[in-house]
């Protein structure tokens, strides 16, 4: 993420385009681990993002999202299980990377218990299980319910494949009435390596890593087949007790032994940071002899009442951390740079590896990042790896970033062949053909052709009928991807939904006669699609899933020109990104250049134009509704709220000044017309008043309004 701009450097209009970004990579960060049990990103990266996004978020606390990723845990449970709602919510972990970071842990914990450097503070350290995370509900001592994490607050009921692994007891003895053990789920690497051979044998999907595997058995709706995985859980915590298990946590863990469940032998109890970062390296050095996944040491207060005292923040204890292991290396040869187009069109570079094990795992494939990484120079144009460039035929060293995607780090020039030809990246989409452009200031090289790209459709597909898109009842992601891959109802291109019942008298036949459909559901189905062919403008623009053009800019853009019509004559006018429309364009408050070039790019696009013609063609786009704001004394104004506003929230102030026809910032600028300052009013009251702006308070801004 080094080619990022800086959060202190961002405006707040590129700030909130970043924020809708992070939501968005995280999310499908979070759905790819936690439903479908195949990330693309590695732990490091995704730490990352979750960083950049609370840096954010910091810097510009009016911008958080009401989807905030800092809000969230996990994701929502898969479909075809049922729904588990936590007693207790099951919590995710805040991260350390180095030793500062665990000095800095124990300092925070001091801090907000008011104890002195002096004072003993124990601090257990367990290893951290790549797994997946389980909660096992006793009542009477008898097993009643097994569900997964999900979102933190509902989990999927995994109870009959729980009763399959053997480490788990179906009944316990002298354990309080109501008992819920929390743990991991996880594959010994032997057990691992003889369940991918059984399924290459069977001619089935093999597994990329254990925990893949353990995920992906212990979530089988047929639970026959968790029964055939060789499945095992530790037990390291607990969710709702009907009484306490201990008083410290080492106690509980035993106690927890006791009862029957397995827990970790290298869990010890520390009085030091300096014992915590021993016993760190002591499990780091053991690491690849355990014959299991780990990630990293979590660290936890002993004492469970000062655990209680400390509670959580939003979605993590502040009792506890995960200490994460640095990448592993190892050499291999380069033997092919493959590349690969996303769902965004990014066009990935993946180095084809001569198999190597790295940290247990068998390594074949390996992430180059972009262009310039295998150039050797940073985004900025500076030198990497010495300006070593990478080369098929090359040895070159690997890494496990979190232990997810391996990486390339280096390169022995050394070994190279002397044949060795630099590498020539493409310029073109090799899925579509179409022009693949890099913009400025961007690390990657994007294919433009949008819907019309194979590799892009299905996931543009499933944008355009999302929730806040079209949204066709009973057309969602699933049906997407049944429609796309069907030889007789295909649906490649959004025009294709709106077509489906003009190609062939016969179609509705053929859905009604597919699997999990009849005639009332096909028919259903395409009264829905018609439903929605009258459509706003703002949906519509959203719908098409442009890069950077988000919902928010969307009905900015909508509302700004009206009509669908004349939009689409002023984004084909500023097609050479000059001119009066481009200006425009440009003029719109919330749309910047990367937005606008990434519009009128779209529309120039011959292939992705005639798409969004032909799919036009099929609906009644609506006009947007401009807010009447003839007589507002604010309208044109810009207006920052700050400071505790005591008759409306925030979100409803904003909301009135917004259909009074003023724009509402979030920060003051010369730009800003009226400051309205509520009690605690600090920094923003100051600048406004050196620059002589017009400061209102909150009984002022009201009469100021109210006859409008």
């Amino acid at each position: 993420m080094s080619d990022l701009i800086p959060v202190n450097d961002l405006t707040e209009n590129a700030a909130r385009a970043e924020l809708a970004r992070l939501a968005d990579l995280i999310s499908r960060a979070n759905t790819l681990y936690h439903v479908d049990d195949a990330p693309d990103i590695s732990d490091a990266e995704y730490d990352a993002l979750k960083r950049r996004n609370a840096d954010i978020e910091a810097q510009f606390p009016q911008l958080k999202r009401s989807d905030s990723p800092s809000d969230q845990v996990g994701a929502r449970p898969a479909e075809g299980f049922s729904k588990v709602v936590h007693a207790v919510r099951m919590m995710s972990l805040g991260n350390a990377f180095n030793d500062e970071d665990v000095a800095d842990f124990d300092r925070s914990i001091r801090k907000y218990l008011g104890l002195e450097t002096s004072t003993p503070l124990e601090f257990t350290a367990e290893p951290k299980i790549d797994g997946l995370s389980l909660s096992l509900r006793y009542e009477q001592g008898k097993l009643v319910q097994a569900s997964t994490r999900g979102d933190g607050e509902v989990g999927e009921n995994v109870t009959a494949n729980a009763l399959t692994i053997s480490d788990i007891p179906h009944n316990v003895e002298n354990a309080p009435d109501v008992l819920e053990v929390r743990g991991e789920v996880y594959m010994s690497h032997e057990d691992f390596k003889k369940l991918n051979e059984r399924q290459a044998e069977l001619g089935e999907k093999t597994f990329a890593n254990p925990r893949n595997a353990a995920a992906g058995s212990l979530r089988q709706l047929d639970p026959k087949i968790t029964h055939s995985r060789p499945l095992r859980f530790f037990a390291y915590a607990w969710g709702e007790l009907s009484e306490p298990l201990a008083d410290t946590q080492s106690e509980a863990i035993e106690r927890l032994a006791k009862l029957g469940f397995s827990t970790n032998p290298l869990t010890a109890v520390c009085e030091t940071t300096s014992e915590m970062l021993s016993h760190y390296r002591s499990i780091e050095e053991q690491r690849a002899t355990l014959g299991y996944d780990i990630d990293g040491v979590v660290y936890k207060v002993n004492d469970l009442a000062l655990q209680a005292r400390l509670g959580f923040r939003s979605t993590t204890p502040r009792w506890a951390i995960a200490h994460k292991f640095p990448a592993e290396l190892a050499w291999t040869r380069l033997e092919a740079i493959d590349i690969q187009v996303g769902r965004t069109g990014a066009l990935s570079p993946v180095a084809r590896l001569h198999p190597v094990t790295v940290g247990g795992v068998v390594v074949s494939n390996a992430t180059l990042h972009n262009e310039d990484y295998i150039a050797g120079r940073d985004a900025k144009g500076g030198t990497i790896r010495d300006g070593k460039d990478i080369r098929v035929g090359d040895w070159v060293q690997v890494y496990r970033a979190g232990d997810v995607i391996p990486k390339v780090a280096d390169v022995d020039i050394s070994k190279r062949p002397e044949d060795a030809e630099p590498y020539v990246f493409p310029m073109s989409c090799p899925e579509c053909g179409s022009d693949a452009v890099r913009e400025e200031g961007d690390a990657v090289r994007r294919c433009t052709g949008g819907i019309i790209c194979p590799a892009q459709a299905v996931e543009k597909l499933k944008h355009f009928v999302s929730r806040k898109a079209f949204d066709i009842e009973g057309l969602g992601a699933k049906q997407i991807e049944m429609f796309y891959d069907d030889p007789d109802l295909p649906v490649r291109a959004p025009v294709d939904i709106f077509t489906l019942q003009g190609r062939d008298a016969t179609n509705l036949n053929k859905l009604a006669n597919r699997k999990g459909w009849g005639a009332q559901s096909a028919g259903n189905l395409w009264d829905a699609i018609d439903e929605k062919r009258k459509i706003p403008f703002g949906r519509l623009l959203f719908a098409l899933g442009i890069r950077h053009v988000g919902e928010a800019a969307s009905n900015l853009i909508a509302n700004h020109y009206g009509a669908w019509s004349d939009f689409e004559r002023a984004v084909t006018a500023a097609a050479n990104f000059e001119g009066p429309e481009w200006d425009e364009l440009l003029g719109i408050d919330g749309v910047g250049e990367v937005m606008a070039r990434a519009l009128v790019s779209s529309f120039a696009q011959e292939a992705e134009r005639s798409s969004i013609d032909a799919l036009v063609e099929q609906l009644d786009v609506q006009d947007a509704k401009r807010p009447d704001t003839s007589g507002s004394p604010v309208a044109g104004k810009t207006v920052v709220f700050t400071g505790t506003l005591e008759k409306m929230t925030r979100a409803e102030a904003k909301a009135r000044a917004e259909s009074l026809g003023a724009k509402v910032s979030g920060s003051v600028s010369k730009k800003t017309d009226i400051l309205v300052a509520g009690p605690g009013a600090g920094s923003k009251a100051k600048k406004a008043s050196d620059l002589g702006i017009k400061t209102l308070d909150e009984d002022e801004w009201l009469q100021l309004i109210g006859t409008a």
